[in-house]
C-alpha cells in the first residue's frame, strides 16, 4: 500500500504552477481584457462597465454550491472539465465576434466561463488542500501567487500587446478573434496536460457514506447561521465592502482612460501600449508589492498595519487624477504611475485577504467562510464597476477620477474602528465572538 501511494504521488512542481495559472486566466480576461476588446469593437464605455461587471457575479455567489462539489468522485475530474469548457467557450467567442449580435452572445459565453472558473477556483483550492501536507501547502504558497500573476501578465500583458500589433495590420475584429482563439487553445491545452500530472485522489465524501442531497442543503444553511452569527459580523462586512469601493468603480474605466483620444480626456496609449505598461509592468508591481506587503506584516501584526495597507491600497488611485488633469506625452511618466499605482495595490491588498483569513473565517467552517467571506469581497468590487461606465460618461475622466479618491475616504475611516480579536482561536473550534 505504502509504495502505491509513493507511485501515485505527484510532484506539485507539476502541477501547482498550470492549476493556478488556469485559475488566474479566465477572471482577467473576463474583469480586464474584455474591457479593451469591447472598446475596440464600438461598444459604449456604459455598456462595457455594467456587463463586464455583471459576468463576474459566479466570483461573488461560488460558496452557495461549494458543498455540493463534495458529491464528486474525485476533483480532478471537475478541475479538468471546467478547464475544457472554458476553452471551448472562448473559442465560440473567437467565432461569435463577427456576427451582427455579437455582444449579447459574448456576454453570454462569458458567463459560462465566469460559473465554469468560479467552480474551478472552488476545486483547485479543494486539490491543493487535500494533496498537500501542511507544511508542502507553505512551502508552495509562493508559487500560487507567482502562477496566478504569470496568467495576469500574459493575459493582459503580453497577449494584449499581441492584440495590438495584430490590429494594426489586420483590424480590430481579426486581431481580437486570433487572441480569444489563444486563450482557447491554452485552457485546453492545460486540461489536457491536467489529465495526465493532476493528482486523482478519491474525494474523501465518496468514500463510504456519500451526503445526501438534504445533508448537503442542511450544511449550507449551517454554514451561512453561524457565519451571520459571528461577532462584529455586520462590521466585517461593511468593511469589506468598502475596502475595495474606489478599486470597483476605477478597475473597468483605466484601461479605457488610457487608451481613449487625448480630445476625450484620455491618454491616448495604444492596445500594446497598455498591453505593455498596464498588464506587464503593472502586473509584475502588483507581486512585488504583495511579496514585499507579507514580510511587513510579519514584523509586527495584522493589527498595527492595517490602516497603512489600506491607505497604500486606495491612495495611488490618484495617480489616475493626476493624469486626466495633465495628460502627459510620455510613456515612460504614464507607465511610473501605473507601476506605483499597482505597487501600491498590491501592498494594500494583502491586507484584506489577511483580514478574511484571521478575523472574518475564524472557528468552524473556515474555508467555507472564507469562500462566503470573498464572495461579499467581489460583490464589493462588481457594483461599483457596473456603474462606473455611466458615472465616468457622465463626470469625464478628471472628476471620475476625484469621486474615485472620495470613495477610498470610507474605508480609511472604517480600518480606524475595525475591531479585532483578542487571540486567534484554537484549530477546528467553533468561535461566535
Amino acid at each position: 500500500m505504502n509504495q502505491m501511494n509513493t507511485i501515485k504521488k505527484k510532484d506539485p512542481r507539476t502541477w501547482i504552477p498550470s492549476l493556478y495559472f488556469a485559475m488566474g486566466l479566465p477572471f482577467v480576461v473576463l474583469s480586464m481584457v474584455s474591457v479593451l476588446m469591447f472598446d475596440d469593437l464600438g461598444i459604449s464605455k456604459e455598456q462595457i462597465g455594467l456587463f463586464t461587471s455583471a459576468i463576474m457575479l459566479p466570483w461573488t455567489l461560488k460558496f452557495l454550491w461549494s458543498p455540493l462539489l463534495e458529491m464528486a468522485k474525485t476533483k480532478k475530474q471537475i478541475v479538468i472539465l471546467t478547464q475544457i469548457v472554458s476553452g471551448i467557450c472562448f473559442a465560440l467567442l473567437a467565432l461569435s465576434l463577427p456576427l451582427n449580435h455579437f455582444f449579447a452572445i459574448s456576454i453570454a459565453l462569458m458567463g459560462v466561463v465566469a460559473l465554469s472558473g468560479a467552480t474551478h477556483d472552488i476545486v483547485a483550492d479543494g486539490v491543493y488542500l487535500e494533496e498537500l501536507s501542511s507544511s508542502e501547502q507553505a512551502k508552495y504558497i509562493g508559487w500560487q501567487g507567482a502562477s496566478y500573476n504569470l496568467a495576469k501578465i500574459l493575459t493582459s500583458g503580453a497577449l494584449v500587446y499581441l492584440a495590438g500589433w495584430l490590429k494594426d495590420s489586420m483590424g480590430a475584429l481579426i486581431a481580437w478573434m486570433i487572441i480569444m482563439a489563444l486563450y482557447a487553445c491554452i485552457m485546453i491545452c492545460i486540461g489536457l496536460y491536467h489529465h495526465f500530472v493532476l493528482p486523482g485522489t478519491a474525494n474523501k465524501v465518496s468514500i463510504g457514506k456519500q451526503k445526501s442531497s438534504k445533508e448537503v442543503f442542511a450544511l449550507i444553511k449551517e454554514v451561512v447561521v453561524t457565519f451571520f452569527q459571528k461577532k462584529h459580523v455586520i462590521f466585517y462586512l461593511v468593511f469589506i465592502l468598502l475596502y475595495r469601493l474606489a478599486e470597483g468603480l476605477a478597475i473597468k474605466m483605466v484601461p479605457l482612460f488610457l487608451k481613449d483620444s487625448v480630445a476625450n480626456g484620455g491618454l491616448g496609449l495604444s492596445v500594446q501600449d497598455i498591453g505593455l505598461v498596464y498588464g506587464s509592468f503593472g502586473a509584475a508591481a502588483f507581486l512585488l508589492g504583495s511579496l514585499l506587503a507579507g514580510y511587513y506584516i510579519a514584523r509586527s501584526n495584522l493589527k498595527r498595519t492595517l490602516f497603512s495597507l489600506c491607505l497604500s491600497f486606495n491612495i495611488p488611485f490618484i495617480v489616475y487624477f493626476i493624469l486626466a488633469i495633465y495628460q502627459p506625452e510620455s510613456l515612460w511618466l504614464v507607465g511610473s504611475g501605473i507601476v506605483l499605482e499597482y505597487f501600491g495595490y498590491g501592498f494594500g491588498f494583502v491586507g484584506l485577504m489577511l483580514f478574511m483569513m484571521q478575523e472574518v473565517a475564524r472557528g468552524k467552517h473556515k474555508m467555507a467562510h472564507y469562500a462566503f467571506a470573498t464572495g461579499i469581497m467581489n460583490l464589493g468590487y462588481m457594483i461599483p464597476g457596473m456603474l462606473s461606465g455611466y458615472l465616468c460618461g457622465w463626470l469625464g475622466y478628471t472628476l471620475f477620477f476625484a469621486i474615485v479618491m472620495v470613495a477610498a475616504i470610507p474605508a480609511l475611516i472604517a480600518t480606524k474602528f475595525v475591531p479585532f480579536h483578542k487571540e486567534l482561536p484554537i484549530e477546528g473550534e467553533e468561535v461566535n465572538s
